[in-house]
């Protein structure tokens, strides 16, 4: 495979990744939306914990997991982001 295809397969992924980064953060919506209601606070460090735990459990090649570890923290500080927006 030439570079061109590996560029071509990396943006068909990124597209679907577009995707599902959209539903969860419609679904993080949903979530700042509850904790405003109820008065919860916008971090949970323990749901982090469960989250990031889950996700180094998932990564099976073991050379990507700090990478793909680190991607999920930005994906939750960003969450977190939101929701003090939103709540603002």
């Amino acid at each position: 495979m030439n570079l061109e295809e590996l560029r071509q397969k990396i943006n068909q992924l990124d597209d679907n990744l577009v995707v599902l980064l959209e539903q969860r953060m419609n679904l993080v919506s949903q979530v700042a939306d509850y904790k405003q209601a109820t008065g919860k606070a916008v971090l949970d460090s323990k749901r982090e914990e469960v989250i990031l735990g889950r996700v180094s459990d998932r990564v099976e090649n073991p050379v990507y997991k700090d990478t793909i570890l680190a991607t999920f923290k930005d994906i939750l500080k960003n969450s977190r982001a939101y929701q003090e927006q939103k709540k603002a």
